[in-house]
């Protein structure tokens, strides 16, 4: 009585299995490497490697040849997997950025021992912004996903679906590139005047100018002046600078004098008479000593004793010249001035 051989079936399977794993091995090498597929090979290739039986003795070369270009393609990918124009930004600083906008945007403070600083860093990569384009199904209307079907009714996308936005044709991107040619053109040329405020090379006047339109001279910024007006005081007839004769009434011949009237009036600022003004019959001078040059009042007849040297008024005494004066504070009036002031002090409450 002879005995049935029941090992001989099951080694059989078991070494087919090995083979169908060592194939779908293989085939995970060569595909392209990926994160999610690198992880499911390791943890594929840490099951098998576990003895089952003994059964799997016969063919010890394939998995240790297997287990020896493992760890090569593994250094291979995690190469490859750092794209080019990459850069290391710290986890830290990107939540800094993050926190400051939000403070920005919402009006809150953020301080940094408030939360806990993450580890690592990512990589980043500064891309152009590209368009989106989407598609919508000229059948359902609906909207194509990242596939080329229609995931409402199964369609395949055609010319007739519709793009958004569409597409160009030649004349109209033609028109475009001509558009921004002449819009760089217009910015070149017209380009904006950027004042500059470093002044330590220029020696002299500063002038402002103005490039003005074509055939017309260049525009110079000038401050603005008060028109000043003379008007003759025996005719009322104004007194322009292009008459015949410089300051001289073109009605009566009248020389301008201290008695025609100025617009706007000035007399604070020009108390002995304007510049260049005959002596008028109304308008009381001044006159001032000879001899120490001190001012006498105004209006002081001959023979007034001087303040300073006791001389007479005499006919040699000049007359002030015309001439601007700037204001004079009087003592007696600043002394008026601060007393009432000090009598308008509230005691601190």
């Amino acid at each position: 009585m002879t005995t049935p051989e029941p090992a001989t079936v099951p080694a059989q399977g078991r070494e087919k299995k090995g083979l169908g794993k060592l194939l779908s091995r293989a085939k995970t090498v060569f595909k392209k490497p990926d994160g999610r597929s690198r992880r499911a090979s390791t943890m594929q290739g840490a099951s098998t490697a576990q003895p089952t039986s003994a059964a799997a003795a016969p063919a010890p070369s394939a998995p240790a040849q297997q287990a020896s270009t493992a760890p090569t393609t593994d250094v291979v990918t995690k190469e490859k997997a750092i794209p080019e124009g990459a850069v290391k930004v710290s986890r830290a600083q990107i939540q800094e950025e993050r926190a400051k906008k939000l403070g920005a945007r919402f009006g809150i403070e953020f301080e940094s021992h408030e939360w806990q600083a993450p580890e690592g860093d990512v990589l980043r990569i500064d891309k152009a912004p590209r368009m989106r384009i989407h598609r919508q199904c000229h059948k359902c209307q609906s909207g194509f996903g990242a596939g080329n079907e229609c995931p409402s009714c199964e369609h395949v996308r055609c010319k007739k679906c519709t793009r958004n936005p569409p597409k160009k044709t030649d004349a109209e991107k033609e028109a475009a590139r001509t558009r921004k040619e002449e819009l760089a053109r217009q910015r070149k040329e017209n380009a904006p005047i950027i004042p500059s405020y470093d002044y330590s090379d220029i020696h002299g006047e500063i002038i402002i100018r103005r490039p003005a339109r074509v055939g017309n001279v260049d525009l110079v910024f000038r401050p603005p002046r008060v028109r000043i007006r003379r008007n003759c005081h025996a005719c009322n007839t104004l007194i322009t600078s292009g008459s015949s004769q410089p300051r001289t009434c073109d009605a009566c011949g009248h020389k301008r004098c201290d008695d025609c009237p100025r617009q706007p009036d000035a007399r604070k600022k020009y108390p002995y008479g304007y510049p260049h003004d005959e002596p008028g019959d109304k308008f009381v001078p001044v006159h001032r000593c000879h001899e120490c040059r001190t001012k006498f009042p105004r209006g002081a007849a001959d023979g007034t004793e001087c303040s300073k040297c006791a001389h007479t008024k005499c006919t040699s005494c000049p007359r002030v010249k015309p001439k601007k004066v700037d204001p004079y504070l009087n003592p007696d009036k600043m002394q008026e001035l601060q007393a009432r002031l000090a009598g308008l002090k509230v005691d601190d409450l």
